[in-house]
């Protein structure tokens, strides 16, 4: 068999695409995403297991592929008004999880050993939470646009910016190195020249090329998918030569596209090609790791593996707590960092390329996400469960650290209580609610995102904080003159039932003897049942 595989490319190819169907399939019997079974099976099929990879070429050049479609399909997502629309909270929890994660996880790397720059490798690399795996389970929640949800889609694009920017920092060592020469690339000298230069051209490709060409070949929805891999592979190439390195010049190629209006069309069409071509970059990394390797470092990775699911949701948890956040939002959202993604294992990668740090690192963290990605999709799956089970800890936190602002403050009401009260001031609610007051209507708008109750009164609206889980909250709220009540978030589907503060509102509501009118916003057929 193995010399069957060793003189055929194309067998050894087809065991392990055969191989990674049987493990994914078990893989989603346990309802873990598919990351965790390349991983997988890139130990599996590895020289210390059943020793599958012989074309270790072919194996390199599909993951290299794979990489550089991965940064393209981000960078195409940036946008330059990327910062504005990220929103306060996202942003400070975003950059402070980020900064406090890395310290903390540069000092317990110096405690378990590791030399000062292996710690500050470990440190960022457990900073990184995967994307593509929590927008699926946020998603399979249907809890994508509450407003944990939101937040946590907003840091992780801050994680995908300071990415991007280790990756930079990391590409600017790599032009200054001495030795690149002899690696066959550029010299120092000659590469800080190209490195000016492509910026240069990609200015100008973008400022005059990027739109004409693209509408060009989007003529033809085959050609306009060969023309972004193209472009990709280019950038990704010319990266490597000037000492960019494949990934940050894949970055700068969707970048390039980030701009055009088929960028949407692009990504969703690359997407599928990317996440075959990833499978071969876990095969690769598989097949250098040792088992011995793994077990080597097994202390250090169950450490390292605690902080992230344990020390991360809690560095959110604190944060937003301190922004007047309740320890439920900050509980769910924080949940969603107990894990790292696959930037971690590149951006470790890189540094082993560089000669930055040693080869066992790398197995150091391949098993920190094997780990965390298993457990972190059952936490995120189980949040609301786990919340339950919690609740006392985190209400004891969030009694120390929230300031709410008064439920019912001063003038926020009329001499009767409002006709209008609406629940929720996301763009519905809030849009209604001006509505009201340019009509003339009395109107009251809740909600317990502080920012949008703070917003809404900036733009002279009566907007109070409150939770409709809260009884205490319900019963100050007086509802007696109210005419309509309406309710504009989203259902909370918790994976058994569907648990929101809709219920809780209209169970307080029939016991109170409301004889107003109630609407409620629904997203799909499901909500009205």
């Amino acid at each position: 068999m193995h010399e069957l595989i060793a003189q055929s490319s194309f067998f050894e190819i087809t065991l392990l695409l055969c191989l990674a169907s049987a493990v994914g399939i078990v893989g989603l019997l346990f309802k873990q995403p598919l990351i965790v079974a390349f991983i997988a099976i890139g130990i599996i099929s590895g020289p210390t297991a059943l020793d599958l990879v012989h074309s270790q070429e072919k194996i390199n050049l599909l993951s290299e592929l794979g990489i550089a479609l991965l940064l393209f399909l981000v960078g195409i997502k940036l946008d330059l008004k990327l910062i504005k629309d990220i929103g306060v909270v996202s942003l400070a929890t975003g950059l402070g999880q980020v900064f406090f994660t890395s310290a903390i996880g540069y000092v317990i790397g110096l405690m378990l050993g590791f030399d000062s720059i292996s710690s500050l490798y470990l440190g960022i690399a457990l900073t990184f939470s995967s994307t593509i795996i929590i927008v699926k389970l946020l998603s399979d929640k249907r809890e994508i646009d509450t407003l944990h949800g939101k937040i946590a889609l907003g840091f992780l694009i801050v994680q995908d910016l300071v990415v991007i920017l280790a990756m930079i920092v990391l590409a600017s060592m790599a032009v200054g190195d001495a030795n690149v020469a002899s690696k066959g690339m550029l010299s120092p000298m000659h590469s800080l020249y190209a490195v000016i230069g492509l910026l240069v051209a990609l200015a100008i490709f973008i400022r005059f090329c990027a739109n004409p060409l693209t509408k060009m070949m989007a003529r033809a929805a085959e050609l306009l998918l060969i023309f972004s891999i193209a472009i990709a592979t280019l950038l990704a190439s010319l990266g490597k030569i000037i000492g960019l390195g494949m990934e940050v010049g894949g970055l700068l190629a969707g970048f390039a596209l980030a701009s055009t209006p088929f960028r949407e069309t692009i990504a969703t069409r690359l997407a599928p090609l990317r996440d075959f071509l990833l499978l071969f970059f876990f095969i690769g990394l598989g097949a250098q790791l040792h088992l011995s390797d793994l077990g080597a470092n097994l202390t250090a990775s169950l450490i390292f593996s605690l902080f992230v699911l344990i020390g991360n949701p809690l560095i959110v948890l604190l944060i937003m707590a301190k922004m007047n956040y309740r320890a439920k939002t900050g509980f769910l959202a924080g949940l969603t960092v107990a894990q790292i993604s696959e930037f971690s294992l590149i951006f470790i990668a890189m540094g082993v390329a560089m000669g930055h740090i040693a080869p066992s690192i790398m197995g150091l963290v391949t098993l920190v996400g094997i780990i965390t990605i298993a457990f972190s999709t059952y936490m995120i799956s189980y949040s609301h469960e786990l919340y339950r089970y919690f609740e006392p800890a985190l209400l004891w936190i969030e009694s120390r650290l929230v300031k709410h602002p008064s439920h019912i403050d001063a003038g926020q009401f009329d001499a009767k209580s409002p006709s209008t009260v609406i629940f929720g001031l996301g763009r519905v609610g809030g849009y209604l609610l001006n509505q009201l007051k340019e009509e003339g209507m009395s109107g009251l708008g809740v909600d317990l995102n502080p920012d949008e109750v703070q917003t809404a009164r900036e733009k002279g609206l009566k907007a109070i904080y409150g939770d409709v889980t809260d009884a205490e909250f319900l019963n100050e709220l007086s509802l007696e003159h109210t005419q309509w009540i309406v309710c504009t978030f989203p259902w909370l589907y918790t994976g058994v039932s569907f648990e929101d503060g809709r219920n809780a509102l209209i169970q307080h509501l029939r016991q109170q003897g409301y004889r107003g009118k109630t609407i409620a916003v629904a997203s799909s057929q499901a909500d009205l049942q």
